[in-house]
């Protein structure tokens, strides 16, 4: 996040309707809802775990057990149970 002084950025009027409201202090402006990244798309975590799951439920589909996929990637039985069922759903 970056500082902007207003009288650069705004138009004058409404620079002078914000005055009214808030004057000398800093005040953060958020990003309109449909400009915000969701959770992990910028970093690309969302896209790492999406693949993460993938290989998950592709092993279990291939006969890996709950436990030896417990293992592997060091999640609980039931998280894993929770992958498989949620990525099976989004095949269907």
């Amino acid at each position: 996040m970056q500082y902007k002084n207003a009288k650069e950025v705004l138009p004058p009027s409404l620079l002078k309707e914000m005055q009214k409201y808030i004057q000398g202090d800093l005040i953060y402006i958020p990003k309109a809802k449909s400009e915000r990244a969701g959770w992990g798309e910028v970093s690309g975590s969302r896209a790492l775990i999406a693949k993460r799951n993938e290989e998950i439920f592709q092993l279990y589909n291939n006969g890996k057990t709950l436990e030896e996929l417990e293992r592997k990637f060091h999640l609980s039985i039931d998280s894993i149970r929770k992958i498989i069922y949620k990525v099976r759903n989004n095949h269907d």
